[in-house]
């Protein structure tokens, strides 16, 4: 028979399930104040942006500022429904404010995993959490310093001055001439320059995602240099996707994704090496195995990940 006050047989007693509960609580307690750490650097980030919303959208405007100044056309652009300034400043405090909280953000959801991983984890995960906003930050600048210039630029030539494109000796258009001239709203240009900068600055990202998947055992630089033809092809669909109907703008795309892509197959293949030269060394290696080959319960979990 059993003891009650051990309880029924095959239960642990209560005590040890109170004592494999307690990490498990403390975890949770730990994630709550990283999170609300988190969360008040977010607030007040928003906050200061909020407060500097203006000179924000107006950094944002200044490619459309200077197409439209190449064509000898004002500046300008308009509210379409009343409270869409408001709205629009709202939208810049919370984009601006998540990327100035981000390192913030970032360092304490890092300080919540940090102790659950091996030194040699911590060492081969720190670098991708530090080269994923640099990459951002890269392909952002590529979006607004040369894409959007060259997209607005397409796009500003469908204007019509005239009904012919042709003005009078005296800069006045003809009589009864069409006149279709740029009158752009401030939330339709902000979700414009905003889509151009996020999908630039997600696709440079993809370096740094093939090399932590390759690390991972998960792609190898053989695989991805086979899937080569079908990576053009996707590509070429993404380049016709996010940019404008304008074949310089798509093939300035295409050039820097593919030349990512590249650049992804190098870095795997350079951390292929590298796990090769280290299990040769230490006499683990098998020469029937290829070698992009991950070999079954690595003790390095730094090749993991």
């Amino acid at each position: 028979m059993s003891n009650p006050e051990l309880g029924s047989p095959g239960t642990p007693p209560e005590d040890e399930m109170d004592a494999s509960t307690a990490p498990l609580i403390e975890h949770l307690a730990e994630l709550r104040t990283r999170l609300i750490r988190a969360a008040i650097a977010f607030v007040i980030c928003i906050f200061i942006c909020f407060y500097v919303w203006n000179p924000i959208f107006t950094f944002l405007t200044e490619p459309i500022c200077a197409a439209l100044n190449e064509r000898g056309q004002d500046c300008g652009l308009v509210l379409i429904k009343l409270q869409e300034g408001f709205f629009v400043a709202i939208r810049i405090s919370i984009m601006g404010g998540f990327a100035m909280a981000f390192p913030l953000i970032g360092y304490q959801l890092w300080r919540f995993v940090a102790p659950g991983l091996y030194k040699s984890e911590r060492g081969a995960f720190l670098p991708f959490l530090v080269a994923s906003p640099v990459m951002f930050f890269i392909g952002a600048s590529f979006a607004y310093y040369i894409v959007i210039p060259l997209a607005f630029d397409f796009f500003l030539n469908f204007q019509q001055v005239g009904a012919t494109g042709e003005q009078l000796p005296d800069g006045s258009l003809p009589q009864g001439a069409l006149n279709v001239t740029f009158t752009g709203s401030m939330a339709e240009y902000l979700s414009l320059t905003i889509t151009f900068i996020m999908a630039f600055g997600m696709c440079f990202q993809l370096p740094v995602l093939l090399t932590l998947l390759g690390k991972a055992g998960l792609v190898s630089s053989r695989g991805l240099g086979a899937v080569r033809k079908y990576a053009v092809v996707a590509i070429l669909v993404l380049a016709g996707i996010v940019t404008p109907p304008d074949i310089i703008t798509q093939v300035i795309l295409f050039v820097a994704v593919y030349g990512l892509y590249e650049v992804s197959i190098f870095l795997v293949r350079r951390v292929e090496r590298r796990r090769k030269a280290r299990l040769q060394a230490e006499g683990l290696w098998d020469d029937e195995w290829d070698d992009d080959y991950v070999p079954p319960n690595d003790d390095h979990p730094e090749d993991l990940l």
